[in-house]
């Protein structure tokens, strides 16, 4: 798989890691938009969330999404050697297959990251840009998909 170019990936990222949480809100709102059979999945305490918005709100979710940013962060740093991160993607793989979270729900992650990118950055998120964060998010999810190979 070729490397995606990581000029194009610090450069945008720059922007949306000033405000991590206001960022990581927009892709989870995103991804309850385009798949609510996740909602029930996020549990804290066995209480589930009536919506979005009630778990978009809870202090335990708002954790989540700042590892989640944390997560992508750490790919942006090591952009040019994901194998660095391979161990640690996969055991993410393998917690999120332990709590009943499909493999596929996350290409529907991936389209709510680009989507987050785009409201973020506006005409500055180009095609080029757009490219080199799906073939980074795409290096990110394949490393983590070893979490559901049963290793």
């Amino acid at each position: 798989m070729e490397r995606p170019e990581p000029e194009l990936i610090r450069q945008s990222w720059r922007a949306v890691s000033r405000s991590p949480l206001e960022h990581g809100t927009v892709l989870f709102a995103r991804l309850f938009d385009l798949e609510p059979d996740l909602l029930p999945l996020f549990q804290y305490n066995c209480r589930q969330f009536s919506s979005p918005e009630d778990c978009l709100s809870s202090p335990e979710f708002l954790d989540h999404i700042r590892k989640v940013m944390l997560v992508i962060d750490a790919a942006v740093t090591n952009v040019e050697d994901l194998s660095s991160l391979e161990e640690y993607l996969a055991s993410l793989g393998r917690k999120h297959r332990a709590v009943g979270v499909k493999l596929s729900s996350f290409s529907t992650v991936g389209e709510s990251l680009l989507y987050m990118l785009e409201k973020c950055l506006g005409p500055a998120f180009t095609p080029a840009m757009r490219a080199a964060w799906s073939q980074l998010y795409g290096a990110v999810v394949q490393a983590m998909s070893r979490g559901w190979d049963g290793e």
